[in-house]
């Protein structure tokens, strides 16, 4: 079984910044990308960011320039540094990872619980 668990959501003023953590636990024998997805009320759920191994980062056009995704491959753990936060960044912030565990022949797709971002002065 593979969890992911994220933290570090909360209430912020209009340009200020949060980090997000996310960290993959379990049954793993490979993490092959890891990223962030966001979801407002009324809206569609949209790719943030993500990392894959060894490949090109990509961001949102509406977040590039202000967000940035790392990883610590050790950890299994992604991050997601928001600056010059915006009202439209409000959302629920999901982390999302491609995941193979042991004896499984593919990899699969896991998700977060979520974590609350509101950007409000």
């Amino acid at each position: 079984q593979v969890r992911l668990v994220e933290s570090g959501g909360g209430l912020v003023q209009p340009g200020g910044s949060l980090r997000l953590s996310c960290t993959a636990s379990g049954s793993i024998s490979g993490v092959y990308v890891m990223g962030w997805y966001r979801q407002a009320p009324g809206n569609q759920r949209e790719r943030v960011a993500i990392i894959p191994n060894g490949g090109i980062i990509n961001y949102a056009e509406s977040v590039k320039g202000r967000f940035t995704i790392s990883k610590d491959s050790a950890k299994n753990t992604v991050y997601l540094q928001m600056n010059a936060l915006k009202p439209e960044d409000t959302a629920v912030y999901s982390c999302y990872a491609i995941v193979k565990i042991p004896g499984q022949l593919g990899a699969s797709d896991y998700w977060g619980q979520g974590t609350q971002v509101t950007v409000s002065s």
